[in-house]
């Protein structure tokens, strides 16, 4: 019988291709063409690896392809399969687990690139804004999300003293939803987040706090609890893979800068992260929404699809490496995102759009994409000088606010226009602007109109969230709120009512008599707790008790607290 010589492999792929490992590699590598033949032509996996994991080791593209598919990284098997044959780093990992099975996480290696010039500008009227691009968003899911069962009226929806009263911008009823699947296994966090349901729930009642003033609360007393549970259980584990500037690169400056904010202090907290992942309660996300529009987002090409598919990728990527996402189909997992196309980008990964907690500062139920009572309003807060974040903040007294109402900005999206059809350059009381006159701006600038008028108008946009709603909190003038769908940020926990008014789109033409008939001694109790308010709304370098930072923080347990089931 003729002998066959047995092929020569090279001792890294003999290593690789040990009995077990080749039927797992069989099954991944079909798995794999799959992949790749139903993946759009025109994309570039080597593109995507890149900022989710790194450069792509050495040695050729068939070796690197089985390694990952053993590994199980089918999304860097892809990239492997797909780009010629590159050299560099090793591929990054999270972690190597011990003998005790603990994880200690390892950074990944960054990818610095240098981002593209932002295209929002600086306007006479001292606000900024990016015109964004609302005819790329798609369309998105409408569709109730079918892992979400219906609302039930026990456990703590909201910090409110009735559920039934709980309303969206219409004044519809609207009740959160909880998980309806179990944890695939319990762990000691899950003991601990059950435990704070129920310490919540029966919260001792709070009298006299003097770093809360109740009114502004909608439960001042389960509020307290639940944040001093907060500082006492909380922890939070962020995943190290992900290159900059995509990843763990935060953009502190503008009107996105809640994001990077977030990034920048839950990143260098020492008190809420932990490195073994097995204590968690939540785990991070840290990516921004800001630089993928600048880093990925192809201008003029009218779609926002590239981001999408880059999220879901990236999601892709970490249930595969690790079983946390797994755990709890991404229900403990959370993201931060101040771009208004946040939402839009998660709508290619069902378990990312429906379980994931999503902060958003483009928080509108009519989208179906953001789910209150799971999901979390994000403040969207313009800074200047991010190594001065509390710079001008103040306003001048009641007895000094001379102008009833000011706008000015661009005239974005549909309310805008009505806004200035009605009161642009029509009455004296109502200082409503597209931009402020240079004629305007050399007596008192837009910062000096703020802080000047009695109430600040805060329109939606394109989308529902705007800048000025906190702008109007710093500069101590009554915010009004003009956007229909609008979850308010912190609406879990703050009564809104008690330092604002909301007014619907529909009651543009009356809003002059609307402020009007207000009483003097009611706009002086919200003028008043406007001031007490703003401290909520607040960046410091290092974060301080109930500040802007520990609210947000707040906002997400609070969420994954609620959807913990009790029996």
């Amino acid at each position: 019988m003729p002998h066959h010589a047995t092929p020569q492999h090279p001792p890294a792929v003999r290593k690789i291709l040990s009995r077990p490992r080749v039927v797992a590699a069989c099954a991944a590598v079909a798995a794999l063409a799959l992949l790749l033949s139903a993946a759009p032509a025109a994309e570039d996996p080597s593109r995507w690896h890149s900022y989710l994991v790194g450069p792509l080791p050495g040695g050729t593209r068939e070796e690197t392809v089985v390694a990952a598919a053993v590994a199980g990284s089918f999304a860097v098997a892809a990239a492997a399969a797909a780009s010629p044959s590159p050299t560099g780093a090793p591929l990054s990992s999270l972690g190597e687990t011990n003998l005790s099975g603990e994880i200690e996480p390892t950074p990944a290696p960054s990818m610095f690139l240098v981002p593209s010039p932002s295209p929002a500008e600086n306007f006479d009227d001292g606000s900024m804004e990016e015109p964004e691009r609302p005819e790329i968003k798609g369309n998105p899911p409408k569709d109730p999300a079918p892992l979400l069962q219906e609302p039930i009226s026990t456990g703590l929806p909201t910090m409110g003293s009735d559920v039934n009263e709980e309303h969206d911008m219409d004044r519809k009823p609207v009740l959160p939803v909880r998980l309806k699947q179990a944890p695939l296994w319990s762990t000691a966090a899950d003991e601990e987040l059950i435990y704070a349901k129920k310490d919540i729930t029966n919260a001792p009642l709070t009298l006299d706090d003097p770093d809360l003033y109740a009114p502004l609360f909608r439960n001042v007393s389960m509020f307290k609890r639940s944040y001093e549970l907060m500082e006492r259980l909380l922890k939070v584990f962020i995943y190290h893979d992900g290159a900059k500037p995509i990843f763990h690169s935060p953009e502190l400056k503008g009107i996105y800068a809640s994001e990077g904010w977030f990034m920048k202090l839950m990143e260098a907290n020492q008190n809420f992260v932990v490195r073994d992942p097995n204590r968690a309660h939540l785990f991070y996300l840290p990516y921004s929404s800001r630089q993928l529009e600048h880093n990925l987002y192809v201008p003029g090409s009218n779609t926002m699809e590239p981001l999408s598919i880059f999220i879901k990728n990236y999601i892709d990527m970490i249930s595969a490496k690790y079983p946390y996402w797994n755990r709890t189909k991404g229900a403990d997992h959370f993201i931060i995102a101040c771009h208004d196309w946040g939402p839009y980008t998660t709508k290619l990964h069902d378990e990312l759009r429906k379980n994931t907690i999503k902060a958003l500062c483009n928080a509108d139920l009519s989208e179906g994409i953001f789910i209150r009572g799971k999901d979390v309003s994000l403040p969207e807060t313009f800074l200047r000088a991010p190594r001065r974040p509390l710079r001008d903040i103040g306003g001048r007294p009641v007895a000094q606010r001379t102008i009833l109402a000011f706008f000015a900005g661009q005239m974005h999206g549909r309310v805008r226009p009505v806004l200035l059809k009605y009161w642009g350059d029509k009455d004296a009381d109502m200082r409503i602007y597209s931009r402020l006159p240079h004629r305007i701006t050399r007596r008192r600038n837009y910062v000096q109109h703020m802080k000047s008028s009695k109430y600040c108008i805060c329109p939606m946009g394109y989308e529902v969230n705007s800048p000025r709603i906190v702008e109007a909190i710093y500069y101590e003038c009554v915010p009004v709120i003009i956007a229909d769908n609008f979850v308010l940020p912190f609406d879990d926990a703050l009564n809104w009512s008690a330092f604002s008014v909301v007014v619907p789109e529909r009651d543009v033409p009356k809003l002059k008599d609307i402020l009007l008939a207000i009483p003097e001694s009611q706009y002086i109790t919200l003028q008043s707790n406007v001031k007490r308010v703003q401290k909520h709304f607040l960046w410091h370098p290092n974060p301080i008790k109930y500040d802007i930072f520990h609210m947000i923080l707040h906002s997400v347990w609070f969420s994954r607290v609620n959807q913990m089931q009790i029996d």
